[in-house]
């Protein structure tokens, strides 16, 4: 996943994506639980995909916090 990419989606459309990402994260955690994941590297990227979508998130946050004060 694309910072730039992410800063230019809307507040809600990154929220989705957030939501989509714990949906996946659940499902690769199911089957490593269950011994089918293979590619074990996947849920740490999709860890670090969830940290950037909440920095981005945060980021807008604390922008319209700031025009907002002004």
């Amino acid at each position: 996943m694309n910072i730039k990419e992410l800063k230019s989606k809307s507040q809600a459309e990154v929220k989705e994506n957030l939501a989509e990402l714990f949906k996946n994260q659940f499902d690769l955690r199911m089957a490593k639980g269950n011994g089918q994941l293979n590619k074990v590297h996947v849920l740490k990227e999709v860890r670090r995909d969830i940290a950037r979508v909440k920095t981005i998130i945060r980021q807008n946050e604390l922008a319209s916090d700031k025009v907002g004060k002004e």
